[in-house]
């Protein structure tokens, strides 16, 4: 799905890595400690959010799932998204899984695990001649702050303004409102968001580009992160994967 962080952004996390000497735990120190602090977002549904009051979602199984076979509990560590790189380099968790999108730039600043799913940005609207990002010309256009969705509005030529918002649902929430003309988000979220609103009006346009999903550990931290893509293989390879994303999506969304 998402997430690329803005270039101010991502000078305060380069700042912070290279200031930062504080030791990430190795998965040997998270087995002893009988738990894997996770960070994570939980406001961008259906991959991570509350229902309830519980943490739950597609990424939420999956950091379960893994956390069982690495043999420790999973604490999770719900943050704003624009806090959780900043503090894997502090070392206020072990991982981060927040469906953050795998880019050049942030990979000099943390380590990426094995891409945890492929997904792609659409245009979303409750106005019928809204589709492609020809469209958009002259419109307000909603999308999450430090997302690739914030990012590709800011790219495209002709819009009247990019409306940011810290979470993705108040990005939908002010295209249904009508103070936006479009959201731009994660085509997975887009399709449940009709699903469950389906009075609103709201319809899927044009697939604006694709992305590479994963999860985060702390630069070097290699032990960790051979352990995570050792576990998400061996998932892969038992259904595991499939009957998690089976049961959030209807599809197998893995990377082919």
């Amino acid at each position: 799905m998402k997430k690329a962080a803005s270039t101010l952004g991502m000078i305060a996390l380069s700042l912070l890595v290279s200031t930062t000497s504080a030791h990430a735990k190795s998965l040997d120190e998270i087995q002893k400690s009988g738990k894997i602090v996770i960070g994570t977002d939980g406001t961008f549904p259906p991959f991570q959010f509350f229902a309830d009051g519980k943490l739950s979602g597609f990424e939420i199984d999956i950091g379960n799932e893994i956390a069982k076979r690495l043999g420790v509990k999973a604490d999770w560590k719900p943050m704003a998204f624009d806090s959780l790189l900043a503090g894997l380099t502090q070392d206020r968790w072990d991982i981060v899984i927040a469906s953050f999108t795998i880019t050049d730039e942030r990979a000099k600043a943390v380590q990426f695990t094995t891409p945890l799913y492929c997904t792609g940005g659409v245009v979303v609207s409750n106005k019928p001649n809204i589709k492609s990002a020809q469209d958009l010309e002259g419109k307000v256009v909603s999308a999450q702050t430090g997302s690739t969705y914030f990012q590709k509005a800011t790219s495209l030529p002709g819009i009247k303004q990019v409306r940011n918002f810290a979470s993705d649902s108040d990005a939908r929430n002010s295209m249904v409102a009508g103070r936006s003309d479009a959201w731009i988000t994660d085509k997975f979220v887009a399709k449940l968001s009709i699903e469950k609103q389906p009075d609103r009006g709201m319809a899927v346009g044009d697939l604006l580009f694709t992305e590479k999903v994963a999860s985060a550990v702390k630069n070097n931290n290699e032990s960790l992160a051979s352990a995570y893509d050792k576990a998400l293989d061996e998932m892969k390879a038992d259904g595991t994967y499939e009957k998690i994303s089976q049961k959030w999506f209807n599809e197998d969304i893995r990377c082919l």
